[in-house]
């Protein structure tokens, strides 16, 4: 970039990543279900549960949550580990308390397949293999080996991850709603790459005796309504302010506010599951335990359901602008690897119309405040001039930062505007947007022809980064703007 570092943002960029309003989480290179499974679906525009106070109280709304999962505790590792083997992994025979329930084997278990809590383990003792040559997930409850190589457990399952197939009704898993374990964990390589793409996984100490989709099994003899059944799905709510957490927390708590969790077994109230990884930092994740249950409330996900006997779920309903917003909504062009973006109906109609060829939609949008409204930041744009070598825009909400490309790079490039579209400016101290504002990252191509894109996704700002894309912006995440709450 032509601009002094001395004053330019030095951060990164991010789009929200709203392709049909569902992702599609791979673990090794192994898609975790297909992008259209509930797991892998957004509920962050669904309705909240008429029973969502009762369910609330019921599990602990003053119960702070727990991040089940780490480094090391008591000698072991913190969480559900699982395993990746290949398709030349022996299987061997397992049998299982509950029959009845359980897919039959054998499984493809290695004779040094971590078991949850250690080999000494009295508790849960899970037991998770993925063959991604097979796109086959294995799980097991109370998994014990034999001497002979064989196992026992007390139920087992198997999951085909390509698919979006549940389980018999009625039937347990290695969990007792019938559910994948893998699927829910949060894991490090995610958090590490900037998005968790699914729902998580948690436990409340009380669920009546039902299940709701996708779950298949209930555990429980209480029937009260104030008890929430298994499968039911929570999430984090809009309002709770994510800036005071640490860069690692607040991925988990976007993926909570977006995916949710599912209610999954019985256990301590919102105890919230991972797989153990030495790259934890256990301080940094005890932050959760200052979300409490309050913080969190139940979502109707009902209008998600296709077949109640498949996972395979309707896209959401996409985000509308409120009256008072407007969508920004981004553009890219391949003959020369540059991102557009405008909330002027007049250029996304020209563009979608071929009137400058070459440009398309990539899908990523986020919502801003319309010009010249004076409770937010005006956004200038400017445009470098072909003949400078450019031909790309430039966008701040920085008055300073756009006083000193006026006053500096006049020569290269064209003031605009003053007022493309309003939003939240970010603490320049630390970067924090208000309260149930996104942050939108920017992010600088580093080449001769500049080229900036703006996004609120973290997992886009990564894969930008990791093309050698520099981020620019404020505090620890380089943020640059603030977007309206989508």
């Amino acid at each position: 970039m032509v601009f002094p570092r001395a004053w330019l943002f030095v951060g990164a960029l991010t789009a929200a990543i709203t392709t049909h309003g569902w992702g599609s989480p791979t673990l090794i290179g192994c898609p975790l279900f297909p992008s259209t499974n509930v797991w892998n679906t957004a509920i962050d525009t669904l309705p909240v549960d008429p029973n969502s106070n009762a369910y609330v109280a019921t599990i602990g709304a003053a119960k702070p949550v727990h991040p089940d999962f780490g480094t090391v505790y008591n000698g072991a590792p913190n969480g559900i580990a699982f395993v990746a083997v290949g398709g030349s992994q022996a299987k061997v025979p397992v049998s299982f308390s509950y029959a009845g329930e359980s897919d039959p084997g054998p499984y493809p278990i290695p004779s040094d397949v971590p078991i949850e809590g250690g080999p000494q383990a009295s508790g849960d003792r899970h037991v998770l293999v993925l063959d991604c040559t097979a796109g086959k997930l294995y799980e097991l409850f109370a998994a014990y080996p034999n001497t002979d190589g064989s196992w026992s457990a007390g139920s087992g399952a198997v999951f085909d991850v390509r698919g979006n197939s549940l389980r018999p009704s009625s039937w347990t898993s290695a969990d007792a709603a019938g559910l994948p374990i893998l699927a829910g964990l949060v894991r490090y390589d995610q958090v590490n790459a900037g998005e968790i793409a699914h729902a998580l996984r948690f436990t409340a100490p009380q669920t009546r005796n039902t299940f709701i989709w996708p779950a298949r099994h209930q555990a429980s003899s209480l029937s009260g309504t104030q008890y929430p059944p298994m499968g039911q799905r929570f999430r984090l709510k809009a309002s709770v302010d994510t800036s005071r957490f640490g860069p690692n927390v607040q991925i988990i708590l976007r993926a909570l506010k977006k995916y949710g969790m599912f209610l999954a077994d019985n256990g301590s109230s919102w105890f919230l599951s991972g797989a153990p990884d030495p790259r934890w930092n256990d301080d940094e994740l005890h932050q959760l335990s200052l979300l409490h249950g309050s913080d969190f409330e139940a979502v109707d996900e009902s209008s998600l359901m296709i077949d109640p006997n498949s996972a395979e779920a309707r896209p959401p309903t996409p985000t509308q602008p409120r009256a008072a917003e407007v969508s920004v909504i981004e553009y890219f062009r391949a003959s020369v690897g540059h991102y557009f973006m405008t909330a002027d109906s007049a250029e996304t109609d020209a563009l979608d119309n071929g009137v400058f060829p070459g440009w398309t939609r990539t899908g990523q949008t986020f919502n801003a405040y319309p010009p010249s409204d004076a409770s937010h930041s005006p956004v200038c744009r400017f445009y470098g001039r072909p003949e400078a070598g450019l031909d790309s825009h430039f966008y701040s909400a920085s008055m300073a930062e756009c006083q000193a490309v006026i006053t500096r790079f006049s020569n290269a490039w064209t003031y605009e505007s003053g007022d493309v579209f309003t939003v939240d400016a970010p603490d320049p101290a630390d970067g924090t947007c208000p309260s149930a504002a996104l942050p939108i990252y920017r992010l600088y191509n580093n080449r001769a022809d500049t080229n900036h894109r703006y996004t609120t996704s973290l997992a886009v700002r990564a894969q930008m980064m990791n093309a050698g894309w520099i981020a620019e912006g404020y505090g620890a995440l380089a943020v640059a703007m603030c977007a309206a709450t989508q």
